[in-house]
């Protein structure tokens, strides 16, 4: 049964000393979600999210958000153009543990909305690069993940071979896999600091721009074109904007990172499927099923443009929109999990599946942190196109 918000904020009270709630309501759109939230405003108007794990896995995800969070040190916020939660304090209860957050501001738009604003557009690609380029030896001290370019490859090689497994993967698409992860050059990049799990649930915008990013808990040293995957698959008219701005601030130093981006996208219908059977779940295989067949016939009308640069012309960004355009949205869609939406859907099947993909192949995947409507946690998500002035400061008392 779900914590009420009277509940949830005596719990506040508990994890934060000295705490008095003057208003608390329940941050959740329904009590189906990996975890029980709630939004506690004091008597000085500061603004809380506690939050309590539903599950094993959605612990799991909670601690190593925590962990994440305390190895973003000042110095290493201080490197980046946007806010990042803060920890506030903490208290066990049932087995578990509630954890309270300062409540960041900021509205939260599905890719579509988020890449149909240049100006939107170019502030995120500013912030993923600002994030590749941290320093990488904090990840070690904290213990987190660090992945060489010949682990990433093979943990995408590992995701291949299972899905093949499967019986369910066509040819067409296991041989195109197999050329991108059997291209030498398109392995060659340098491993950076990345979120690990970005999305459009991860980003909070203000005034037209990245105000703050949420969702740590993938936080490791890997392959920086796992957090710009999902661009690829939004269609706003300034999705290429986004990708061209991360190139300039990174100053193109990793010239195929956009193919194994396309490459993670399409990866994305493969753990689809792997959730599918692992959960024995036939209506999810079946779904996946169609859509890995939906990109065997968009892959053939794109025979010219492969994944290996080796084999035939660099898709461009134009390109990979317009073949995404015929991918079925459901699978590009179903791991939204990763900024702090903890209210609106139960992604804890996936969630399973991903800690034992990263027993298998190391995968670093995603976070299902704190919503995202507009503060540091939220659960209404907005789309549509941004306007200039729909991405105001929402304020507490709302």
């Amino acid at each position: 049964m779900a914590r009420t918000q009277l509940t949830l904020a005596a719990l506040a009270t508990s994890a934060v000393p000295g705490l008095d709630v003057a208003y608390a309501r329940k941050h959740s759109a329904g009590a189906h979600g990996l975890f029980d939230s709630a939004l506690v405003i004091d008597t000085d108007g500061r603004a809380l999210i506690i939050r309590v794990p539903t599950s094993q896995s959605a612990e799991t995800e909670q601690s190593a958000d925590l962990v994440a969070l305390r190895a973003l040190t000042t110095g290493n916020r201080s490197r980046l153009p946007f806010d990042v939660p803060e920890y506030v304090g903490q208290t066990p209860i049932q087995g578990t543990r509630a954890v309270v957050y300062e409540l960041l501001a900021g509205d939260s738009f599905d890719a579509d909305a988020l890449t149909g604003h240049e100006g939107v557009s170019g502030s995120i690609g500013r912030a993923i690069a600002a994030i590749h380029s941290l320093p990488s030896a904090f990840i070690g001290t904290a213990g987190l993940s660090q992945q060489s370019a010949e682990q990433c490859r093979k943990d995408a090689i590992d995701l291949i071979d299972r899905a093949a497994n499967t019986g369910y993967l066509p040819a067409a698409l296991l041989r195109r896999w197999e050329q991108a992860t059997d291209d030498e050059a398109l392995w060659q990049f340098a491993p950076a600091v990345v979120h690990g799990s970005m999305s459009s649930d991860s980003i909070l915008i203000t005034d037209d721009a990245v105000s703050g990013i949420l969702g740590w808990s993938g936080l490791a040293v890997g392959d920086p074109a796992r957090d710009l995957h999902w661009l690829l698959a939004a269609r706003g008219h300034a999705a290429e904007l986004a990708i061209t701005t991360y190139s300039t601030a990174r100053q193109g130093s990793d010239s195929h990172i956009t193919q194994r981006a396309m490459l993670y996208a399409e990866l994305e219908l493969a753990r689809w499927l792997l959730h599918g059977v692992s959960s024995h779940d036939q209506s999810i295989v079946d779904d996946a099923v169609a859509m890995l067949d939906g990109l065997v016939d968009t892959v053939h009308s794109h025979t010219q443009q492969p994944l290996s640069p080796e084999t035939g012309p660099i898709m461009t960004v134009g390109d990979v929109e317009n073949m995404l355009d015929h991918m079925p949205r459901a699978a590009r869609d179903y791991d939204q999990h990763a900024a702090m939406h903890t209210d609106s859907y139960n992604f804890s099947g996936l969630c399973v599946d991903a800690e034992s993909d990263s027993e298998s192949d190391s995968d670093s995947d995603s976070d299902s942190d704190n919503g995202s409507t507009g503060d540091s946690v939220s659960g209404d998500s907005r789309t549509g196109v941004i306007a200039p002035d729909q991405a105001a400061r929402r304020s507490a008392s709302e």
